[in-house]
């Protein structure tokens, strides 16, 4: 597998944790574009079509304060499936269980990141952050998405950086988290000591 390849499917196993939908109509649009080769179902005008109102659905959903982590919830699955078929799909007839395993790892990592940062950001009082966050969201899988394009070595380090910035992030909310508990079972704790 060269580094052109190895870097499409990490950067699409990452981008589909993040946001599976999009991921796929970019591939699919970059392929029909004939940017990268990708096999000719992925580039069909109904798979497209189908993948743009995935995409456009997924936009207003991840955009919605609190639905927004239901919404994670449903696709735990749908996202690491996702971008492992996208993997072994990509990856044509080289290496087809490896690049759907290391597509659907990326893919979980960068989609436990995201639901961590989202239930911890619409712990948030007001609704902006939960819009940007989102939005910051969909501009991170495009670009991760076409730097595997144009700087195929580059892409690798970035979603490299991304999943071990998502574990750190994601063990500092749990972390954070963790610690509130503590000190609202101690103040309640306190609560009903006497005197």
């Amino acid at each position: 597998m060269d580094a052109a390849l190895a870097a499409l499917i990490a950067a699409t196993g990452w981008s589909s944790g993040v946001n599976v939908y999009l991921s796929m109509l970019v591939v699919g649009l970059a392929g029909r574009a004939e940017v990268i080769t990708v096999p000719a179902a992925m580039t069909r005008t109904d798979v497209l079509i189908a993948a743009g109102i995935l995409v456009a659905v997924e936009f207003v959903a991840d955009k919605v304060p609190y639905f927004d982590s239901f919404w994670d919830l449903v696709h735990t699955i749908v996202r690491p499936v996702g971008g492992a078929a996208l993997g072994a799909v990509l990856s044509g007839e080289a290496d087809t269980v490896v690049a759907a395993l290391a597509a659907g790892g990326l893919a979980i990592a960068s989609h436990v990141a995201k639901a961590t940062t989202r239930a911890a950001v619409n712990a948030s009082p007001e609704p902006v952050s939960n819009l940007l966050v989102s939005l910051t969201e969909d501009g991170m899988v495009l670009g991760v998405l076409w730097l595997a394009v144009a700087a195929p070595v580059l892409s690798l380090l970035v979603v490299a950086v991304l999943v071990i910035g998502g574990a750190a992030l994601t063990v500092a909310v749990f972390g954070r988290a963790r610690r509130a508990l503590r000190a609202r079972r101690e103040r309640r704790a306190l609560r009903r000591t006497p005197g």
